[in-house]
């Protein structure tokens, strides 16, 4: 099969590679790619910044395909997802955790010490082929297209993920306004709340993006708001936004930090922090994340605004990413 690997570590680029279609094990299930977002995580493996990928590794963590062939103890499990040859399915950034520490046991999954990440640790989905862990295998709504559908399993998780952590917020700040943004701006205005765009200072095009999403105002993320902040999410990995968007809360406020790799906090004064202000990090996903929230998107309706690029082209879609030139999500197809 062809594919699009992480060769050398940090390179910045994956390379065009001719690999032998996995094998799926006892668990897993082979899925033939339809489509695989491009996502900033993927940015973070491929240029270093998260340590330690498996060497090579296929990056690529918003996979929707079709199951092409089951391995032993497939069929016939209990824990809902009991899949076939020729379901459709998306795979998302959490992989496989082992079930049985106390945070697998406590419905945090996410945390659990022995979890493995697609597209880092196992690998995913800049390939024709992908192998994976039945139960972290989802359907996806028959609402979507596959190119569509792709951004949902990670910008729409984690954003789904990291909404919920912002609480009953009805002023919402969203920084940095992409993949995962333009989506959980359309749940918050569908819940009835009033959405706050964070852009790059001159980035009019996204502000007018966001406005046309429903946000009652846009601007720089160097900007005030109109009204205090009852919470922000942080989307951007700029730790400078930290300060910034805790300076825009009202008292009993949330930020919440969305991504799994931030440049340093700077150090601020306790003032804006003080008054039951709350900063938090999030941290992957569980899987009722996933069944929560791609049961919910068809129903706000969520509209995934997506740019198609072969898989070859894999490496102009990391830079057009790395450089901000997308409006919402890049999309790879085999």
């Amino acid at each position: 099969m062809k594919a699009m690997a992480l060769t050398r570590p940090a390179a910045g680029v994956v390379d065009e590679v001719d690999l032998p279609v996995p094998i799926p094990g006892r668990g897993e299930v082979l899925v033939r790619v339809r489509a695989c977002g491009v996502c900033r995580t993927d940015l973070h493996v491929v240029d270093g910044e998260l340590a330690d990928p498996k060497m090579p590794i296929v990056p690529g963590h918003e996979i929707v395909g079709t199951v092409e062939r089951v391995g032993e103890d497939v069929r016939g499990r209990n824990d809902g997802n009991d899949l076939a040859v020729g379901d459709r399915v998306g795979i998302p950034w959490l992989g496989y955790s082992c079930g049985v520490c106390q945070y697998c046991r406590s419905g945090r999954e996410n945390l659990c010490p022995h979890a493995r990440f697609t597209g880092y640790q196992i690998d995913g989905g800049y390939a024709e082929y992908a192998v994976a862990d039945a139960r972290y295998a989802f359907p996806v709504p028959d609402a979507y297209g596959d190119i569509e559908a792709a951004p949902l399993l990670c910008a729409g998780l984690i954003g789904y993920r990291s909404y919920r952590m912002a609480g009953d917020a009805r002023r919402l700040g969203l920084y940095g306004f992409g993949a995962a943004a333009h989506i959980v701006a359309q749940v918050a205005v569908h819940d009835g709340r009033e959405v706050y765009a964070f852009t790059s200072p001159g980035d009019t095009a996204a502000q007018q993006f966001a406005r046309s999403l429903g946000a009652v105002w846009a601007g720089a993320s160097t900007e005030a708001p109109p009204e205090p902040l009852d919470a922000a999410i942080i989307f951007a990995p700029v730790g400078r936004l930290v300060p910034e968007a805790l300076a825009r809360l009202a008292p009993g406020g949330t930020v919440v930090c969305a991504g799994i790799h931030m440049t340093d906090i700077p150090p601020f004064p306790y003032e804006i922090l003080w008054k039951e202000r709350v900063v938090r990090s999030v941290a992957n996903l569980t899987r009722q994340d996933a069944r929560d929230f791609l049961a919910l998107a068809p129903s706000v309706p969520v509209k995934t605004s997506v740019r198609r690029y072969d898989l070859a082209d894999a490496n102009r879609a990391l830079g057009d990413l790395r450089a901000g030139r997308l409006q919402g999500a890049a999309v790879l197809v085999p």
